[in-house]
């Protein structure tokens, strides 16, 4: 009997789903290029006004003229006669649209009974910085300085209208609790070592390093209890100068 051999055929093995190489491996990210401008403004976080662009010398002299001029309850017409100019010039002086003369500019100061000089105050205004190395801030005593507090100033500002005075406070071991401060103006504080509790118009403040506080220093205040001695923190003092 003749053997029958079978013909075994292999068959393909079906193919197997794709995977997509991009689930296996991470995607790059993708970079996007921005154009920059080299006149693009950039400011900082604080809501303070832009400073004013500088004032030309024909402008500063306006401005003080008619700065004097309004202290003086002075009418253009008024000091125009006084001084000896038309009131069409002295309107532009003020204005900063011409370039008075000399032999005006002494009339002019003369009929508002200041100094020549003080015309140009408002261009040679001053910028005033205030640098001072670690530790050589000026210690402050004064009568009544409470014993154990430490005042050390870190800087001083002559012009402007409003005072900013920064301490760097120490309350030694010997220091006392008070808290009958009183002064006008607005003050910050940021505690920088040990721990107090600081009192503020009848409420009570547990401050720690990073702290602050900012208050209006018109109401009563100061180290209520002095929790872990000694301390530091940073005092800034701001009011408006007289």
């Amino acid at each position: 009997m003749a053997s029958k051999t079978a013909n075994i055929v292999a068959k393909p093995a079906a193919p197997k789903p794709a995977v997509a190489k991009a689930a296996a491996e991470p995607v790059a990210p993708q970079l996007v290029a921005v154009e920059s401008s080299d006149d693009e403004d950039y400011v900082t976080g604080s809501g303070a006004p832009a400073a004013p662009e500088r004032r030309t010398l024909e402008q500063a002299i306006g401005l003080q003229i008619r700065h004097h001029r309004k202290l003086m309850g002075l009418t253009v017409a008024e000091l125009a006669a006084a001084a000896s100019v038309s009131t069409g010039m002295l309107s532009k002086i003020e204005n900063g649209q011409i370039s008075p003369s000399l032999t005006s500019l002494q009339t002019l100061a003369a009929a508002l009974n200041m100094p020549i000089s003080l015309l140009f105050a408002g261009f040679e205004e001053r910028r005033d910085c205030s640098f001072v190395p670690a530790g050589q801030g000026v210690v402050i005593q004064r009568r009544g300085t409470k014993v154990g507090h430490n005042y050390e100033l870190l800087g001083h500002m002559l012009g402007g209208a409003i005072a900013v005075e920064p301490y760097l406070i120490t309350l030694t071991e010997d220091a006392a609790p008070y808290t009958a401060f009183q002064h006008e103006g607005t003050e910050l504080i940021y505690m920088l070592t040990g721990e107090v509790v600081y009192a503020h118009a009848g409420n009570s403040y547990h401050l720690k390093p990073g702290d602050s506080l900012l208050f209006d220093s018109g109401a009563p205040h100061g180290p209520e209890r002095l929790v872990v001695k000694p301390m530091t923190y940073l005092s800034v003092i701001m009011y408006e100068k007289e």
